[in-house]
């Protein structure tokens, strides 16, 4: 198969063609080789229009959704980001390619070291991968200027917000275990703004301030 080819009829097809703009992101998601954070015999589907399972009950997310999450960050190149749910690591790989530098935070031992490998094939340098409880989130690097949260949870966990910097953004799919709202909280001082803007579905998250296992 030609991953390249894949590559650039998905980001055609799937992510400029439903509306992403930014040419950052669409950048990003030309060069990043999707096919390498799947599972092997999945590699041929890995640029099609949907999740993928990817072990330890956890998937890699639509391309499009990847695309629009990173877009609604408004990463400009210097950020200091926080990721929680490393997963599949496509995501962190597209966030560490469009800021300065990235945590990434897995509670699956398992997955945390698959991509860890992965990010050294890669040559990608400014990502840090953390095993722990994302809910928590990571209190050490903060604070944080965005932060992204890729699983579903009932609300946005407390320490998020607490670690979210003045002027950060965070993007986060809300609701129930099978059907979220993705929203976007804004942090001025001691404000925050919630922005709802659509409907999403992402595997559970699990933690202290998420659903229980």
């Amino acid at each position: 198969m030609d991953y390249k080819e894949a590559r650039e009829r998905m980001v055609n097809d799937q992510i400029i063609g439903r509306g992403i703009k930014d040419k950052c992101v669409i950048e990003a998601m030309l060069e990043i080789p999707r096919h390498l954070f799947v599972l092997y015999a999945d590699r041929d589907l890995a640029y099609g229009d949907y999740p993928l399972s990817i072990g330890e009950g956890q998937t890699i997310s639509q391309p499009y959704m990847v695309a629009w999450m990173t877009e609604i960050l408004s990463l400009k190149g210097e950020e200091k980001v926080l990721e929680i749910g490393t997963g599949s690591g496509y995501q962190g790989a597209i966030l560490a390619k469009l800021s300065k530098e990235v945590y990434t935070i897995e509670r699956h031992k398992v997955l945390a070291e698959r991509v860890e490998k992965i990010y050294d094939e890669l040559g990608i340098k400014n990502i840090k991968v953390i095993i722990g409880d994302g809910t928590e989130g990571l209190s050490l690097y903060a604070p944080y200027d965005r932060i992204i949260v890729t699983a579903g949870t009932p609300k946005i966990p407390p320490p998020l917000i607490e670690q979210l910097g003045d002027g950060g953004r965070l993007v986060a799919p809300i609701g129930t275990s099978y059907l979220q709202m993705l929203i976007l909280l804004e942090k001025n001082g001691e404000k925050t703004k919630i922005t709802e803007l659509g409907s999403c579905v992402f595997v559970p998250l699990v933690g202290k301030f998420g659903w229980k296992e």
